[in-house]
């Protein structure tokens, strides 16, 4: 039955891949870059669950015969920590939660352009659930768009914030542990070799020891990164990244980051002897994902303390080996604060609000008042006593992303590319303040090619079922 589908799906490539089997082969590339988005379209939006999961699979055996592998950055951020490679650049780890294909064949159209290879593609254990993107979805986005583009060589794929939820945990800490262990062996399956850990919320702030306060952190990154080293395919060392920045509202300290660390070095080392560790470390220097919405809906002004944020970076780097510091909830910051990151040693920024804010801003005014009737209905109940409805609609709108998925990647063709050269502006006016030109000639030099066969059975199998994550963070 499988194998008849998988002939359909190749039909709508119009003669530029053949199939035999489950195998493929490419008769013609320049064909295959525009047909490509029919694929991704069946693997996105077709009604019949088993023709998504065969067309997710049959975009990612296409990209491995286009030259395109899904890969893991760590050899590169592990250079950085010795000093092989500058801290020249920043880079930039891009969170996609609609219109996830042409959003991504902008960002690989403009890499070729400006010989951009330092940049990831990330989607967070939040957003999986509420943008209705399952890992193998994504990566069928991510990969689709990279062959559009005419793309080859590594692809980094992030799971962001795979985190815990505080108040699960607590009630019952089990169902908790296996609800992460299972989204993150799906995302390694779809070729996330690139995964964030992020037990920050369970640091016990009441206990005046910082070691103390981090030791669920420490114990279950440790866990959860023995866990990944267990699943990651051969030759493929995934990215693991920790975070102590979640929690409270204070900046992170020098403290804070060594007690951590220390911890977590001695529990993977009685979880497993001689395991590779973290690559990078998450910390907070001043922003809130999102950002912060006043009444008239506009965003507070935030100050990013980058001082910190540099010594952070050169601590994790120089005592611990790591990458460097990485900083989330950026995406608001006014233009001029990004090309601070780069000069000031940042590892890499975490963006996607403000893709979300254009989105919005250039959707149809028919779908957008639908979208917030939706909220009104249905989210209600997260309006907090004094919000305006600008500030209730800002906060709330990601949640309608998947449920109107299809209507927005409906839209017509002319109203879409307002948005995306919007999006095209954007992400020009981003990569040159992070300054990735010019980085694939270090991805080239640290970054091994490995290819990692899709396996149909994983395909076959379908996807893990969404959850209630609106207690976690994006």
């Amino acid at each position: 039955m499988y194998q008849e589908k998988l002939a359909e799906l190749i039909k709508l490539l119009d003669g530029s891949v053949n199939l035999e089997g489950t195998s493929v082969s490419i008769a013609d590339g320049k064909k295959l870059q525009d047909k490509i988005e029919l694929l991704v379209r069946k693997a996105v939006l077709d009604e019949d669950e088993g023709t998504r999961f065969l067309a997710r699979y049959l975009v990612r055996v296409i990209a491995s015969e286009a030259g395109i592998y899904p890969s893991s950055i760590h050899d590169l951020y592990m250079a950085r920590g010795r000093g092989d490679v500058p801290n020249t650049f920043t880079v930039p780890a891009i969170n996609l939660r609609s219109l996830t294909f042409y959003a991504a064949r902008i960002i690989f159209n403009i890499a070729r352009e400006i010989n951009a290879g330092a940049f990831i593609f990330e989607i967070a254990r939040s957003e999986t659930g509420y943008t209705d993107q399952r890992p193998s979805e994504y990566a069928a986005n991510i990969l689709g768009a990279a062959i559009a583009a005419g793309h080859q060589g590594p692809v980094f794929i992030q799971g962001d914030h795979y985190q815990i939820s505080a108040g699960r945990y607590k009630a019952d800490p089990e169902p908790e542990i296996q609800a992460l262990k299972d989204l993150t062996q799906e995302a390694i399956q779809a070729g996330f070799f690139n995964i964030d850990v992020d037990a920050s919320t369970l640091v016990d702030l009441s206990v005046d020891d910082v070691v103390e306060q981090q030791v669920l952190n420490s114990e279950l990154t440790a866990y959860f990164t023995k866990y990944i080293r267990d699943l990651e395919p051969q030759d493929i060392t995934i990215s693991v990244g920790g975070e102590i920045g979640e929690v409270g509202e204070e900046n992170s300290t020098e403290e804070e980051l060594r007690a951590y660390l220390d911890s977590f070095k001695a529990d993977l080392e009685k979880l497993a002897p001689n395991t590779v560790g973290l690559s990078k470390i998450s910390v907070l220097t001043g922003t809130s994902h999102g950002g912060v919405v006043l009444p008239d809906g506009s965003i507070k002004k935030v100050a990013v303390d980058f001082n910190l944020l540099k010594h952070l970076g050169r601590v994790a780097r120089e005592s611990y080996g790591l990458g460097g510091a990485v900083q989330h909830g950026a995406s608001t910051l006014p233009e001029s604060a990004f090309g601070k990151f780069p000069e000031y040693d940042t590892l890499e920024v975490h963006l996607a609000t403000n893709f979300q804010n254009i989105l919005y801003n250039e959707l149809p005014g028919g779908l957008k008042d639908e979208i917030y009737a939706y909220l009104d209905k249905n989210h209600a109940h997260e309006r907090k006593e004094g919000q305006t409805d600008e500030q209730f609609y800002y906060k709330t709108r990601k949640r309608a992303l998947g449920k109107f998925k299809e209507a927005i990647w409906s839209i017509a063709p002319d109203q879409r590319a307002r948005i995306t050269a919007a999006w095209d502006d954007q992400f020009r006016d981003l990569f040159d303040s992070l300054s990735i030109a010019d980085t694939r000639t270090y991805v080239d030099q640290h970054i091994r090619p490995v290819v990692v066969a899709a396996k149909l059975e994983n395909y076959l199998r379908g996807e893990g079922e969404q959850e209630d994550t609106s207690d976690l963070a994006d």
